[in-house]
């Protein structure tokens, strides 16, 4: 029975190098170290106890390995080191508020150029507006057309007097 107790130290050290192995980025080396581990492990019940043994620590192994890389992968997936692919409402800051809908129509001026992004000031707020692709200058009379999500689309209202090269 003391024969068993190193291949079963072995073959649990294999288990734990798996999980850091789909944790951690090595390049590949835990994945050697993992190999490393469950075949230095085989080779001693093989070699030290019995055929039967041997096989049973293969059978187990057939078995357990693929679970747990399955179980390290499930915990990678919740865990703060995995990479998110969406941002919850907690994640960040917008600069924009989220209830934009209430500048649907209004009209407001341009404080930055608009190539067509920029800033105007709308109901003495400034938030970001893009134009439909024109070049809007600063200083000109804005209204908003859509609000699409964080958006704000806006079109030069042309009986400006700034437009007119007054």
């Amino acid at each position: 029975m003391p024969a068993l107790v190193l291949p079963i130290i072995l073959q649990m050290l294999g288990v734990l190098v798996l999980i850091a192995e789909v944790i951690i980025p090595s390049g590949g080396v835990l994945s050697v170290v993992t190999v490393g581990l469950f075949g230095y492990s085989l080779y001693l019940v093989f070699t030290e106890v019995s055929r039967f043994a041997g096989m049973m620590f293969v059978a187990a192994d057939l078995i357990m390995l693929p679970f747990v890389f399955f179980v390290g992968v499930k915990l990678l997936a919740r865990s703060p080191a995995a990479l998110k692919t969406a941002l919850s409402k907690t994640d960040g800051y917008s600069s924009q508020s989220e209830d934009l809908a209430e500048y649907m129509g209004r009209t407001g001026t341009v404080i930055t150029d608009l190539r067509p992004a920029g800033m105007a000031m709308i109901d003495n707020h400034r938030v970001d507006v893009v134009s439909r692709g024109e070049y809007i200058e600063k200083g000109s009379k804005v209204i908003v057309l859509a609000v699409e999500g964080n958006r704000i689309l806006v079109k030069e209202i042309k009986n400006n007097p700034k437009n007119r090269g007054e």
